[in-house]
Parts: structure tokens; sequence; C-alpha cells
């Protein structure tokens, strides 16, 4: 699902609190991918100043899993609430049973994004510059609580999507599309199985 972007709320704020951005480093997030950065028990963000050591994690809203609707698009209960959520700066081949025809991995990339999310699982959520894209549904980045793994980004680096970033939303750019093109010069998921992006079932 490639659209995610709104054509307001164009002033960087934070959504959830006084904490809405990234916590990591966006080298040491990418280079965590496969860890992720780690939350603390406060779920306050703190960076180190000298080095690229991950931070402590994410201050964002807490949420829950309550379903994976393909590979970048989520239903998460945020404070009490049911919102879909449209996992920023990546973009996933669709799968079979949606709206769009589906693509060459789709439906490896849907069952990836279920395996890393399962329903009950928690997670923090921080935004970019737009809160949400056109169809209302959240834009956000989504660190699994338990282990504060960088989902949006470790499905770029394990090739099940391809980076797609828009402006506003471009606080993590460079390390999408450095993940993703990792992934593509190794041949993984996608780049192996497809030889490309957005590659239409037959």
């Amino acid at each position: 699902m490639k659209p995610q972007t709104a054509t307001s709320n164009k002033v960087r704020a934070p959504l959830w609190g006084t904490g809405g951005l990234l916590a990591c480093g966006l080298l040491a997030c990418w280079m965590l991918a496969a860890g992720g950065c780690s939350p603390s028990s406060s779920g306050l963000a703190s960076q180190s100043a000298d080095s690229n050591e991950a931070a402590a994690g994410p201050a964002g809203a807490a949420a829950i899993v309550k379903e994976v609707v393909d590979g970048d698009t989520v239903v998460l209960e945020v404070a009490g609430r049911t919102e879909r959520v449209r996992l920023i700066g990546i973009d996933t081949p669709e799968a079979t049973g949606g709206f769009l025809p589906a693509e060459c991995y789709g439906d490896e990339a849907s069952a990836f994004t279920k395996s890393l999310l399962p329903p009950g699982t928690g997670v923090y959520l921080t935004r970019d510059t737009e809160a949400r894209d056109r169809y209302n549904r959240l834009l956000a980045y989504v660190y699994r609580a338990g282990d504060g793994l960088f989902v949006n980004l470790d499905i770029a680096a394990r090739g099940y999507g391809e980076a797609l970033v828009i402006e506003p939303n471009t606080i993590y750019a460079e390390a999408f599309h450095a993940a993703a093109a990792a992934a593509r010069g190794q041949g993984l998921g996608l780049w192996g199985a497809c030889g490309s992006a957005d590659v239409a079932l037959q």
C-alpha cells in the first residue's frame, strides 16, 4: 500500500506527549535492525552524544497488536481506541485477497510481519511530521516492546519491502534506503525471489 501521506499536519510536533520522535540514532538503529533498540522501563528516550550506541528506547505511545492487515499495515489498540496504522518508510508487496492486484512476495511479506507482531504483542509508536494519511490511518514507526525491535526497518533490512520515504516524513530516510539497498545487494527476500519490487502476479 503505497499512499501514506496527508495534505495537512505539516508542522512537526509530537502526536503523543512530548517525546513523539524516534529515540535511536539513525545509524545505530540501522546497524541494530535485527536486535532493535531496547526500550527502557520508563519508556523515555535517551541518546548518546558521542557514539553510535543505541538509545534506551522510544518515548512513544504504548499499544497492543490486534491484527496484521498486510506487510506494512497493522491494527493496534492505542489509548483504548482501535487504530489502523501504516508503517512509515517502507512499502511491501501487495498480498493476495486485498483491494489491489497481488504482487510477487506479498504473501511472504504479510506472513513475516505477522511473525514479528502476533496478536497481543506490546509495541511503542512514534511519529514523524504527519500524524495520518489520506485514509485516516496513523503513520508511525513501530518498536516491539519486548526487545525494542524497530519493525519498519527490520522489514526493509530482511528484504520484505522496499524503502518508501515520502516528504515530509523523512527522519529515517537514509536508514531505510540503506537497509533496502543492502538487502537488494544480498538478494534477500523479494529481491532474490522477484528480481525487483512491484512485480505483479500473473
